[in-house]
């Protein structure tokens, strides 16, 4: 295992909810970030994020580690779930908020 990939699991392992992104869920630096991180507050949840702007090597890496060509990432208790589009479908299905409700992932505070 390469050291970044050493990062990336400790990341998706140590966190419920992580979305790798480009920018920041107050800065998002695309649309299909934006539209990721619309959705994880919609569902009031609590999640790290990780802008693979500021580390080339976690954005490639997160490629291969996935087997997955785009970003936004998501991964829930170390499972990845998909994109945005995969995203928005499960939650426009209900199904994204029923998974993070079986999951018992902890919600956002404020």
């Amino acid at each position: 295992m390469s050291d970044t990939d050493a990062r990336i699991s400790t990341l998706v392992n140590d966190n419920d909810v992580v979305l790798f992104m480009k920018g920041t869920p107050l800065f998002p630096q695309c649309g299909f970030s934006s539209r990721a991180v619309a959705i994880l507050d919609h569902c009031g949840i609590a999640y790290e994020s990780v802008d693979v702007l500021q580390d080339m090597e976690i954005r490639q890496g997160i490629k291969s580690f996935s087997d997955w060509p785009t970003i936004p990432q998501l991964y829930v208790k170390g499972e990845f779930l998909g994109g945005s589009d995969i995203m928005m479908e499960m939650f426009e299905a209900g199904e994204l908020q029923q998974l993070l409700d079986e999951k018992k992932v902890a919600k956002a505070e404020g």
